[in-house]
């Protein structure tokens, strides 16, 4: 399901305030997620070494770093870069002027005092029009700069000005005829800068021109919300609506119009640069280490930290006496309160650590939801303390970088002989057909800690295979490296489009395509929201107990599940948590009373939607208009809704979810669900606007891209997402012939495929994007193109229904053949070739080159390189056996 609606908030704030931000190519977590503070090690995502527990042995106390050690000099010193969320709060503002100017005109006048590159992206309603589509406005009526956006509006840069008081303020006027044949301007304000699009309460704000209005103007006006229609109502009094002329059609000289102003509350999302450096030094007298902390950010800031001892990467509590201020986190870390610097330019601590510790591990803890972590890799920072033995003050610079890089390599050749014993104890054991799956689990794991560990030691401005993976075509053993996430070698098809409900046997019939998408190559098919709906596609969902849809029974949906899991595939049931439609009305004849299994009151409908009155909290996310948004933080909301997906993987057999409209609820509580539930793997629709300037898509979509990192990393990295950067850059790369878009800055693919490939769920085509709905179909005749890129890269790609069962099928079918033989997974790596106007060509794993675009190219280099897939604009070469 797409919706295009966003509140006054910017979409980057519209989820819990604190987001991360990026640098360098890589992602910074400030994630609207409940504290880190348990994880134990400093691998990813928080998993426990098997049999790993905290242990509490040496001291830390405070002690003063400064002349210290002033002969040894600082034995390890860095400024670590940070890149924080901070919120700007203004106003907008809309003021109409109903009296003519000298030149005979009336004018609307949008502006707001927020620094940014504002645009207004508007359009018009005529008179004779019932209905909210926009119409672009006469050519007269458009100021200077104004620039048409397809055939339905006009984008028009607000100009900079400067009050009396010296402040800059940003406004733009339109001017228009007071007998115009208009009824309303309706707008949206953009910012370029970080892509956000402001609206009112989730709806374009609509500024009615005339006075006597129709039927369908009328009601325009009455469920106009909040104060701009309470002041329109006022400022027209008892004749707010008069009645239409009795000739039928009104004269225009007969129009009135209104003089009003209001104002509007905005919130702009913006990044501020910051640092934290870290200083360790060697107390020669009490061999202890002596750590210093020194940040220029203001306020409270508390570091989350523990350490470890050798190469063990499991965080241990230090004994007392620790730092003044600070408290032990549940056992597993401790939370130090940073103290305020004397000039007041940030802050700083200090205190000694025993010498038997190697390293310290720590994240910045701004707020209950903001978290900042390595914007190198995104993972918690790593201070060395081992090296206070190893490197002086005297030390020649250019041994110590080599002894730095030997220590590297022997770090990782240790974690490569870890790798291997674990997948040879576990080849051995799935030899000895053991039942024990638990222990197989436990080994994946560690099997990709391991190689998170090695990825982060290692890590190069091309992407690198994160994760040693063992031989995974036995389904026998073919288990998840975490929760939701697979095994990296899934391949996804959507098995529906919108018009599948139509035949109100869905079920039956794509049951009958299971034994064909094993055969192609398919391992998850993504089946259809199987509950109870007002809408007949199944997303507005009503009764989640019931699960007899338009598309078929709950046996038949059981049935279905059963055939493809006998044909080898797995499926994913489409779970709609954001919002629920009502059984029954209140006493205000509001409906946000539900019935059946979860029969629950409107505490469960957030309190900030102003359609359904609800009494809950405000909302994490951004509100969905057309049903109740459900409010999350209400423990009996959760509790049921993970008893309800417990039921479906259990009365259903769904091996996971695909989530809808996950940008309306923070991905903490995804989090909850998914740990309740365990999936095999979970995928979150997380939409929303890429960048454009002035109609023109940008090169860089970092930000875009960033609030879809930020959202998984709020799930703690348990579920993945659709890749709609990747999308949106492929849409104009073909569209344009602009290949070149297909490369970041950094040289890596530009969408969350170069971040976070493991969680990075790529596509071309889905039921909104395509099928009849076609909000944004994918251009003609390069589909292709498109799968010959997806089905090539890194990621879990995923084909769509109508694509596959269509003259496209054989050569689809060719590309997932050549991603299956030469085990082409999410985390592969990927050095791009080209990327130029007209040709793009990547090399995967080594194994594989792919190229498309309408420029010739042929592979070099000593390797023997055959064809295997060739078409319009499309190559593909393996390299010989």
């Amino acid at each position: 399901m797409s919706v295009g609606s966003w509140c006054i908030r910017a979409i980057p704030g519209a989820a819990p305030p604190a987001r991360g931000g990026l640098l360098g190519g890589a992602f910074l977590q400030v994630s609207a997620a409940r504290p880190r503070a348990g994880r134990c090690r400093a691998a990813q995502h928080g998993r426990a070494r098997l049999g790993g527990r905290v242990v509490s042995r040496a001291g830390a106390s405070e002690s003063p770093v400064a002349g210290a050690d002033e002969d040894a000099g600082a034995a390890f010193s860095e400024t670590f870069p940070l890149r924080r969320c901070q919120a700007v709060e203004g106003k907008a503002w809309v003021r109409v002027d109903a009296e003519p100017d000298g030149d005979g005109k009336c004018k609307v006048v949008v502006g707001c005092d927020v620094a940014g590159k504002w645009v207004l992206h508007w359009g018009v309603s005529y008179d004779d029009e019932h209905g909210r589509e926009w119409d672009q406005p006469p050519s007269e009526m458009r100021p200077p700069g104004s620039v048409a956006i397809k055939d339905y509006a006009i984008e028009t840069p607000l100009e900079v000005l400067t009050n009396s008081e010296g402040r800059l303020l940003y406004e733009m006027q339109i001017k228009f005829d007071r007998d115009t044949p208009i009824a309303a301007i309706n707008f949206v304000l953009k910012e370029e800068e970080t892509g956000a699009w402001f609206q009112h309460k989730g709806r374009d704000f609509r500024i009615p021109l005339s006075g006597p209005f129709n039927d369908g103007a009328k009601q325009d006006i009455d469920i106009w919300p909040g104060d701009l229609g309470r002041a329109l109502k006022k400022s027209e009094g008892s004749s707010a609506h008069p009645q239409n002329n009795s000739s039928g059609d009104a004269g225009l000289s007969g129009k009135h119009i209104s003089g009003f102003y209001e104002e509007y509350p905005i919130l702009k999302s913006v990044y501020v640069q910051n640092s934290v450096t870290v200083t360790v030094r060697r107390d020669i007298e009490t061999h202890k280490k002596l750590v210093e902390f020194d940040t220029d950010i203001p306020g409270e800031i508390i570091i989350h930290w523990g350490v470890c001892r050798d190469n063990d990467m499991t965080w241990e509590i230090p004994p007392e006496p620790h730092p003044p201020t600070t408290k032990i986190f549940r056992q597993k870390a401790l939370q130090t309160l940073l103290q305020q610097k004397a000039d007041g330019a940030g802050n700083s601590i200090s205190f000694s650590l025993g010498a038997e510790y190697s390293r310290l591990f720590f994240v910045l803890k701004l707020d209950e939801y903001t978290w900042l972590r390595n914007l190198e890799n995104g993972s918690d920072f790593c201070v060395p303390l081992t090296r206070v033995g190893q490197l002086g003050s005297t030390q020649d610079p250019i041994k110590a970088e080599t002894q730095k890089v030997d220590g590297k390599a022997s770090q990782a050749d240790g974690l490569i002989s870890d790798i291997r014993n674990l997948v040879v104890g576990l080849s051995s054991r799935r030899g000895q057909r053991t039942k024990n799956k638990v222990l197989q689990e436990d080994i994946l794991q560690e099997i990709e800690r391991l190689a998170a560990e090695a990825y982060s030691i290692f890590r190069s401005p091309t992407i690198d295979s994160v994760e040693e993976s063992a031989d995974l075509d036995d389904t026998s053993i073919a288990k998840p490296a975490c929760s939701g996430t697979g095994s990296g070698f899934e391949i996804l098809c959507q098995g529906f489009n919108w018009e599948s409900h139509k035949s109100g046997k869905w079920y039956v019939e794509l049951g009958t395509k299971a034994k064909e998408l094993s055969s192609l190559g398919f391992t998850i098919v993504w089946s259809p929201p199987p509950t109870d709906s007002v809408s007949p596609e199944g997303y507005m969902p009503r009764d989640l107990y019931n699960l007899n849809s338009r598309y078929g029974s709950m046996d038949e949906l059981k049935k279905l599940v059963k055939v493809f899991h006998e044909a080898g595939i797995k499926v994913l049931g489409d779970a709609v948590l954001n919002h629920r439609c009502a059984q029954f009305q209140n006493n205000n004849g509001v409906w946000n009373i539900f019935g059946g299994r979860m029969n629950w009151d409107d505490r469960a409908v957030v309190a900030d939607d102003p359609h359904f009155q609800g009494r809950g909290n405000k909302s994490s996310g951004d509100n969905f208009h057309a049903a109740p948004n459900i409010d999350h933080s209400q423990e009996f909301v959760r509790n049921d809704l993970k008893e309800w997906l417990c039921w479906m993987r259990k009365e259903v057999g769904y091996d996971g979810w695909r989530l809808d409209f996950v940008r309306g609820f923070w991905g903490g509580y995804v989090k909850d669900y998914l740990e309740a539930s365990e999936p095999y793997f979970a995928v979150g629709e997380y939409w929303d606007s890429l960048s454009y300037t002035y109609g023109e898509m940008d090169y860089n979509q970092d930000a875009h891209r960033q609030r879809i990192v930020d959202w998984i990393n709020a799930t703690n990295g348990t579920a993945g997402a659709f890749d709609v950067t990747t999308k949106g850059i492929l849409h104009a790369a073909l569209e344009r012939s602009e290949y070149w878009r297909l490369s970041d800055e950094k040289g890596k693919p530009p969408g969350v495929l170069g971040w976070w490939p493991s969680r990075a769920v790529t596509f071309i085509e889905n039921h909104d994007t395509g099928s009849t709905q076609g909000h944004w179909r994918f251009p003609y005749g390069m589909e292709l193109q498109g799968y010959a890129y997806i089905l090539t890269h890194p990621g879990t790609p995923t084909v769509f229904y109508d694509h596959i069962f269509s003259d496209l099928q054989p050569e689809i079918a060719k590309f997932i053949s050549i991603r299956r033989r030469q085990k082409i997974h999410c985390r592969s790596k990927i050095k791009i070739l080209k990327a130029e106007r007209s040709l793009y060509a990547a090399e995967i794993d080594d194994k594989v080159i792919m190229k498309i675009g309408s420029e010739h190219f042929e592979p070099s280099g000593p390797l023997n390189w055959i064809v295997a897939a060739e078409g319009q604009d499309y190559k593909i070469w393996e390299v010989s056996s």
